[in-house]
């Protein structure tokens, strides 16, 4: 599917949440919960400052990549979402047909908001998305080992555990730490539309 073909799916709403497309104004709230060491223990980028964290989030190709998830009761944003559709790997003859068939996926949530199924509400009508109006082949998504709340997220989801590597990423922290990626394709998704 080419993205002339593809329909601009957002917002998507689920019973407790709406996911959209991120906007400048959204980054305080951001901010408050990805500045918390508990939440950018994880995540790749950890600016120590608001004024460093607008400036990669303000940052086009970010921005492009960001969703938001706020919760319909009371319009809070608990959460973001990182979709980045790209391509996959092919041979020099058929490249053209692999470009923009997949997606990574990455998720952040504020710690008031965990354990409360959200993350999965969250996560699973983003692949609905992939897989349905973005008409994507397959998904994958990565972590840290020890992060156990996002790689039981992902196989809470369906998701098919296709790499443990052994201290193959540099923590912030100094430590070399094992990382796993999952992934799923569009025929394994129960939920395809």
């Amino acid at each position: 599917m080419t993205d002339a073909q593809r329909r601009d799916p957002w917002p998507v709403r689920t019973e407790r949440l709406e996911i959209r497309p991120a906007t400048a104004d959204d980054l305080a709230a951001v901010w408050e919960y990805r500045r918390l060491p508990e939440v950018n223990r994880w995540l790749g980028p950890a600016p120590q400052t608001r004024e460093a964290f607008d400036d990669l989030y303000l940052d086009p190709d970010r921005m492009a990549t960001t969703l938001i998830v706020q919760r319909r009761a009371d319009d809070e944003i608990i959460g973001d979402i990182m979709l980045k559709i790209g391509d996959a790997w092919a041979q020099r003859e058929v490249v053209d047909l692999a470009k923009g068939t997949e997606a990574e996926l990455g998720w952040s949530l504020a710690p008031a908001f965990t354990g409360q199924g959200y993350a999965s509400e969250a996560v699973r009508a983003v692949i609905d998305v992939c897989f349905g109006a973005l008409g994507l082949r397959r998904v994958h998504a990565g972590c840290f080992a020890d992060n156990e709340p996002s790689w039981r997220l992902m196989e809470r989801l369906g998701m098919r555990r296709e790499e443990f590597s052994r201290k193959t990423a540099l923590h912030r922290s100094g430590e070399w730490m094992d990382g796993m990626n999952y992934g799923l394709l569009a025929e394994e998704w129960p939920g395809r539309a």
